[in-house]
């Protein structure tokens, strides 16, 4: 298991969560929702701050496959914003399995006492705080990290 803070992202349309590790690996914690900046790169600048601040050692990124497994317009979104986090940090990026993370987010949620419309601002985080957990505990189950690394594409840092 290598030692070190890892973030954990979850890439939505409107906002993206964000979640931290302890640098031993064993937990994850919320951070904060940062809104999507769909006309610039305010978002990454953000996520690249708390990278920074946190002095982490890997980005895991949830990727949202459809329960058949098969890539949706949710998929190849969160794809391109992993490649984008990758070619803006230093630092590794990984794609993780999310499905029914956002479910499993919400139901933590409800089962907590929370209504539906308290929900948005944290959502983003549990659902984060979930990707983030499941990538550790696969990784101390496996003993090799999880997901598959992302390559920066082409094109300028944003």
């Amino acid at each position: 298991m290598r030692h070190g803070v890892r973030v954990g992202v979850d890439v939505g349309t409107a906002r993206i969560g964000l979640a931290r590790s302890d640098p031993h690996g064993m937990l994850a914690t919320p951070v904060e929702t940062v809104s999507r900046d769909q006309s610039g790169s305010l978002d990454v600048v953000r996520i690249a701050a708390v990278v920074a601040e946190l002095d982490a050692i890997e980005v895991v990124v949830g990727l949202p496959l459809a329960l058949s497994g098969n890539r949706t317009a949710s998929t190849n979104d969160a794809v391109g914003f992993a490649e984008l986090l990758a070619r803006t940090l230093s630092i590794p990026v990984r794609l993780v399995d999310e499905r029914l993370s956002t479910v499993a987010a919400q139901s933590v949620l409800r089962a907590a006492g929370r209504k539906a419309r308290t929900q948005r601002p944290v959502v983003d985080q549990v659902a984060a705080t979930i990707i983030l957990q499941h990538a550790l505990d696969t990784e101390r189950a496996l003993g090799t990290p999880p997901g598959s690394a992302v390559a920066p594409t082409e094109g300028p840092p944003q």
